[in-house]
């Protein structure tokens, strides 16, 4: 999925990152981290529940985090504790995973307002686990 990609991206630049930041608290470094981590995680635990609606809160948690991450980020520019580069590189990417979650939120309901799930449950067709997969040769 592109957006927990994009979110694992997030994740990854932060934690590279995270000590170039002229931040004395190891409190915030770790609020810092730790939302940017949340956002990722929450998408994965959502769609592994396997419900729409479960889904859909977790998405909206993940969304939470995304905000959360902002903020911190938009502080620590305005307190010159992150370089206008590193402020820009971020805030792309924020952007873009801001964008794709959203969007991803907009399908879900509508498919769940419209019914386009029977039982409101996530759920693949066997086909979904044979194609593309080759057998490897038993030796």
């Amino acid at each position: 999925m592109d957006v927990w990609q994009k979110a694992i991206n997030l994740y990854v630049l932060i934690s590279k990152s995270i000590d170039s930041f002229k931040i004395t608290s190891y409190k915030l470094k770790d609020q810092i981290i730790s939302s940017s981590a949340i956002i990722h995680a929450n998408i994965a635990e959502g769609f592994c529940r396997r419900s729409i609606n479960e889904y859909l809160n977790f998405l909206n948690y993940s969304l939470g985090s995304l905000g959360e991450l902002g903020s911190y980020i938009e502080g620590c520019h305005r307190a010159e504790q992150i370089t206008e580069d590193m402020y820009e590189k971020i805030d792309v990417l924020h952007y873009e995973v801001e964008k794709k979650m959203l969007k991803l939120i907009e399908v879900l309901e509508k498919k769940r307002q419209q019914g386009d799930w029977q039982t409101s449950r996530i759920a693949e067709t066997k086909s979904d686990y044979i194609t593309g997969i080759e057998e490897s040769p038993v030796e």
